[in-house]
């Protein structure tokens, strides 16, 4: 594990040596990640870091709400609304990696718009070790490393813990003395529910997305996964009341994990998967079945796209 006291000092140092008098905005979606490097990046910098968070339209149930109660201790912090903007990037891309890179693009793009209204040069971002070495080792493209554009209007992208693992990442904001409401939160992919979308994303396909994958949060916190969720993959026959339906197929997954980069899928008990199914089933008219994932990583990956 790494020492967390001297990180935080030579992360400090590295931030401020990096940026030096000019202004920086940081990514910050709410996770452990990027609140961990906007805590390094405002110790370093003060004032002069602007946080950002862009709502996609991708987002958990709750999030930019949450996001305002959060870190509404500051006072720069800015919410950028552009779901039409994500919505219209990805209309009929139904292949993965062009979704992480249109959703990267995006992302630069409305950080670099920001940056120009706070002055900034410098963008600091929450990408941790895993998301380098599966950009790198061409498993997906995450959208803050091999989804970037070629051409980003920035002086200097600055990554604090781009070589720590995610519990490292939740050692250190402990640490930072980070609620735990930030410092213990379950992972969620920076390209959001659009990699729990099999295919084309659509609005009916996000909420359908959204509201199952609150409701296996809710009820597999018990367990303490790693990580749970749930994710629209196609289309099946079933039967609601007396008529036959053609409707969305949800797959639930929970997966025991240290790093991220190795995971088993959990032995969940049935009286908890069947809760599942039947609030999903029953909340959304649009559900025809629920099937759970039982495989490890690898083979598969924690996500599905």
């Amino acid at each position: 594990m790494v020492d967390v006291d001297e990180f935080i000092e030579e992360a400090t140092a590295e931030i401020e040596s990096e940026i030096g008098d000019a202004n920086a905005i940081i990514a910050l979606s709410g996770g452990v990640d990027s609140s961990v490097a906007a805590a390094l990046a405002y110790r370093a910098i003060g004032d002069r870091l602007t946080p950002v968070y862009v709502d996609t339209g991708l987002m958990r149930k709750g999030e930019t709400e949450g996001i305002r109660e959060t870190f509404s201790f500051m006072d720069s912090l800015r919410i950028v609304e552009a779901q039409d903007r994500f919505l219209d990037a990805l209309e009929g891309v139904t292949d993965p990696e062009e979704k992480r890179h249109a959703i990267g693009e995006g992302f630069i793009r409305e950080f670099e718009r920001e940056a120009r209204e706070a002055d900034a040069d410098y963008l600091v971002q929450g990408t941790i070790y895993p998301d380098r070495i599966e950009s790198e080792g061409n498993i997906k493209s995450h959208h803050n490393v091999g989804g970037l554009p070629d051409v980003i209007d920035f002086e200097g992208i600055v990554e604090p813990v781009r070589d720590l693992y995610k519990d490292e990442v939740r050692e250190v904001a402990r640490a930072l003395d980070l609620e735990e409401v930030v410092s213990e939160r379950m992972p969620f992919p920076g390209p959001g529910l659009a990699v729990r979308i099999l295919g084309e994303v659509t609005e009916e396909k996000l909420n359908v997305a959204r509201e199952a994958c609150h409701i296996v949060e809710e009820e597999v916190a018990e367990h303490d996964p790693w990580q749970a969720f749930a994710a629209v993959i196609g289309k099946a026959t079933g039967v609601k009341g007396d008529n036959r339906v053609h409707g969305w197929v949800v797959a639930v997954r929970s997966v025991e994990s240290r790093d991220g980069m190795t995971a088993r899928a959990q032995d969940l008990p049935w009286e908890t998967l069947q809760r599942i199914q039947s609030r999903i089933t029953g909340e959304n008219d649009d559900v025809a079945r629920v099937v759970y994932d039982v495989t490890h990583k690898p083979p598969a990956t924690i996500e599905y796209e």
